[in-house]
């Protein structure tokens, strides 16, 4: 929420995923938000859903609302892999926790001083998981590290590609 498909981390990810080789696809998920956080998880994830292609390999990337999006259509689409930043756990008044699927090349970004998604529950689920985490010391907006951020996405896809 509050943010859109031209915002700083987006824009530094997707020219890092250009220029690994990979085509990028910004969701904008802006229009749905109105409705309130817990009535905009469904309507997100039916939108990421349709747009993951199943005829191709694609990485699954989200910030904050949109990571948590992502790892729940992960779930139920075959993809490469996942690239979450600041993950909240749950989101309160959606049955649902934040799940990612089991055998997934997963990476967690997370920022130390996390006021919105505290770290902690993170640390469970990249045990869960067995994700990689890159933690910083950054808080919600990780604003401060995006450079360090899109280069850890650069190294996620040349595995993947790998």
């Amino acid at each position: 929420m509050d943010s859109g498909p031209q915002a700083t981390k987006v824009s530094a990810l997707a020219v890092a995923a250009a220029a690994c080789g990979w085509r990028s696809v910004r969701m904008d998920y802006r229009d749905l938000d109105a409705h309130g956080l817990a009535a905009a998880v469904a309507p997100r994830i039916a939108r990421l859903r349709a747009a993951v292609p199943r005829d191709a390999r694609c990485v699954l990337v989200g910030s904050s609302f949109g990571a948590f999006v992502s790892g729940l259509v992960a779930c139920d689409r075959a993809v490469a892999g996942v690239f979450l930043l600041a993950t909240p756990p749950l989101i309160p008044g959606y049955a649902q926790a934040f799940a990612l699927p089991e055998g997934t090349p997963a990476c967690l970004v997370h920022g130390w001083r996390d006021e919105v998604c505290p770290v902690e529950a993170m640390f469970n689920v990249a045990r869960a998981y067995r994700a990689e985490m890159l933690l910083l010391d950054d808080d919600h907006r990780l604003g401060a590290h995006v450079d360090i951020i899109a280069a850890q996405f650069a190294r996620f896809l040349a595995r993947i590609a790998a």
